[in-house]
């Protein structure tokens, strides 16, 4: 699910200002390719509290494209139904990731 949203912030920002380019289309893409990254990079990792750590990462990620969503709608980018199902989507991801990460504390507090 990371790997799509990642693929329409790529289709969304495609439609920004030239002028943004360095600026906030950069920003959310990086923002959004770094949650499914860290996840992969998380999961090759040997312990389970690294992954732990890379997981938090994606999380802060998510919030970032969050907010940066909201400035891009608010700036006139983005379509307000545009940025309500993204939102959404993001927000679902975050849940997601901050489930793992609270299952992946719990093994470790176990340990």
């Amino acid at each position: 699910m990371a790997h799509q949203l990642a693929l329409e912030v790529y289709k969304i920002t495609d439609k920004y200002p030239k002028k943004e380019i360095y600026g906030l289309t950069n920003q959310l893409r990086r923002a959004s390719y770094s949650i499914p990254m860290n996840l992969a990079e998380g999961g090759a990792r040997d312990s389970e509290r690294e992954f732990a750590q890379f997981v938090n990462v994606s999380i802060g990620s998510c919030e970032e494209v969050r907010y940066q969503l909201l400035l891009s709608k608010d700036l006139g980018y983005v379509e307000e139904k545009e940025y309500f199902e993204m939102e959404t989507e993001y927000e679902t991801v975050k849940k997601m990731l901050a489930s793992l990460y609270r299952k992946l504390n719990k093994k470790k507090l176990k340990q």
